[in-house]
């Protein structure tokens, strides 16, 4: 099968592997595979599906080698995937948690897919959920409907189903999988509207609220989800995952010592206005943020025995 290359050279440092890590779901996930140095992914394109391996050259210079249909567009695409549009000359740390963490990871970037259906329909799936039963649900369906990936991809791995088998996957499928039926007919009704959305974040760019207002249009998507699509596929630095069942008392805990609940991380982010997701991923990486998980854990729900 016919490859494509391109080589990226930037003037600041890229750390491809932190940068993308953003975009997999879970360690089994069938999209997404570490190879040694190399990192593979596959990805459904407007022009067709696509596998790419992305080589860090060195801080400064990655390689991206790309097959099947999708494969131009993927590499058009290269800089703003891995995060090389994103701009953290802005960021001001200030405090000496996130200063240390921003040292250490001077290559971490918020990436831009610019595939809304991509990031949103595994959103979907892990709303209100344990991460290790919405990554065994995506990892199930991705297997079951999705499509080998293209070119020299490790064994295993599949492109994702495109919008139009999102929103034919029978209700029995989602149930074996371990998917409510709510959640299910959140991520059909998004699926549904995949051209809409797709059009929308084309026709703003950098607008990313018109893109979060058309997200949350859709029944059973609100601001978390919105979120965790707005810095995986909108390359929004600024994205704060409200809701998140750890990522408010993480940032307090961090910052000043104690939990703090939305309305006070919402506070408590606003120096740092443009760049909060920034802020949350790097206390998400620090060696010096980590907090003991005590108290109540949200429970474990069997939906296939529902």
């Amino acid at each position: 099968m016919t490859v494509a290359t391109r080589d990226l050279h930037v003037p600041s440092p890229v750390n491809a592997a932190l940068t993308l890590k953003l975009l997999r779901r879970g360690p089994g996930d069938p999209t997404f595979r570490t190879d040694g140095p190399r990192l593979w992914r596959t990805s459904r394109m407007d022009d067709g599906p696509v596998s790419y391996c992305v080589e860090q050259v060195s801080p400064t210079h990655l390689r991206a080698r790309a097959w099947g249909p999708g494969r131009r567009e993927l590499l058009d695409r290269f800089p703003a995937l891995v995060g090389a549009d994103d701009d953290p000359s802005g960021f001001e740390p200030a405090h000496p948690v996130l200063v240390d963490a921003f040292r250490r990871f001077p290559g971490l970037r918020v990436p831009r897919t610019a595939r809304i259906v991509e990031a949103l329909i595994p959103a979907i799936i892990e709303q209100k959920v344990l991460g290790i039963d919405a990554f065994a649900a995506w990892r199930r369906l991705n297997l079951r409907f999705g499509e080998p990936a293209p070119g020299p991809a490790p064994d295993g791995m599949r492109v994702l189903p495109t919008a139009e088998q999102w929103a034919a996957i029978p209700s029995w499928e989602w149930h074996l999988a371990g998917v409510d039926p709510s959640r299910a007919r959140a991520a059909q009704a998004a699926a549904r509207l995949a051209d809409r959305l797709d059009r929308l974040a084309t026709a703003h760019p950098d607008d990313h609220l018109a893109v979060y207002r058309g997200l949350r249009s859709i029944p059973g998507i609100g601001v978390w989800t919105a979120a965790e699509v707005g810095y995986r596929a909108l390359g929004d630095a600024d994205a704060v995952p409200f809701g998140d069942y750890h990522v408010a008392k993480d940032v307090g805990s961090a910052l000043i010592g104690r939990r703090i609940d939305d309305a006070e991380l919402a506070e408590l982010l606003v120096p740092w206005s443009g760049h909060r997701f920034r802020v949350v991923r790097l206390i998400q990486l620090s060696p010096l943020a980590r907090t003991q998980r005590r108290g109540p854990r949200m429970a474990r729900v069997d939906h296939r025995r529902i």
